[in-house]
């Protein structure tokens, strides 16, 4: 499942999003005025203010055969955006996240990071995260590469891709086939992974080519301290790579064009 190759970087990536949220208890003051302050500190780099209300997920209480469910508040996300919209900061009472659509390396995203997350601690001043997260969302486009013809089971590893390893079995005529897992990894870290052939909307419309959705979410759950989160991070980061690569067989590897770091 995972690759022991050197990490690399890829010409024709097909990462779509990168998100990073760290997840806090709950802080009051964030959602009872605006963030004029945190703004005016990340305000040349996400110039774009929104906001908006989310619900909450219902609360379900009780026992079984006796549940009931009570829908919760909403909650206030403030949206700072760069001039291209190709980042945003997201800030509620519970999380703050960094989520880019044009990732170039961890490195450039990571520094993107400094400023937002500097702030929000010296502001706010929280006490520790309950969860930091990496996320890395993969929409692999056989068309794009120039392997339309070629069957995700030569392109993807079979753990992957459940039924559709076995070459009786038709991809065309399958409607769905995915796999979902959620795995303890080295380090106190852990993965939920969905992975399998899903049609994409762009722009609203439904693209009609069947592509292979890659979704990753590193986390570390659990009381994590404020100097220690960036550690943690790295920690999720390190193990991305090698999860991906694992998930890929050569074929789609070279199709990638790897470049050396």
């Amino acid at each position: 499942m995972l690759s022991h190759d050197d990490r690399c970087i890829y010409r024709h990536a097909p990462l779509v999003e990168v998100i990073c949220q760290l997840r806090f208890p709950e802080i009051l003051s964030i959602e009872a005025k605006v963030p004029a302050d945190f703004q005016d500190a990340i305000r040349a780099e996400f110039p774009r203010y929104t906001r908006r209300q989310d619900s909450m997920p219902p609360k379900i209480t009780g026992a079984p055969g006796n549940l009931s469910v009570a829908s919760q508040q909403t909650v206030t996300n403030h949206q700072f955006a760069s001039a291209d919209g190709a980042w945003r900061v997201n800030l509620t009472s519970r999380f703050i996240s960094l989520t880019c659509n044009r990732y170039t390396s961890w490195e450039d995203f990571a520094k993107k990071l400094d400023k937002p997350l500097a702030a929000f601690i010296r502001i706010y001043q929280p006490a520790f995260y309950e969860r930091v997260g990496l996320r890395y969302l993969n929409i692999i486009s056989r068309a794009q590469l120039e392997l339309a013809d070629v069957p995700f089971r030569e392109l993807i590893s079979p753990c992957y891709l459940g039924p559709l390893s076995e070459e009786d079995v038709s991809e065309a005529a399958s409607t769905r086939c995915s796999i979902d897992c959620d795995l303890g990894l080295r380090g106190g870290c852990r993965v939920k992974i969905h992975a399998g052939p899903g049609m994409v909307k762009r722009n609203g419309q439904e693209d009609k080519e069947v592509k292979f959705i890659f979704d990753q979410d590193l986390y570390m759950p659990g009381q994590v301290p404020i100097n220690l989160s960036a550690g943690a991070l790295q920690t999720l980061h390190s193990q991305a790579f090698a999860i991906f690569r694992g998930a890929i067989r050569n074929m789609l590897h070279e199709a990638f064009e790897p470049e050396e770091i």
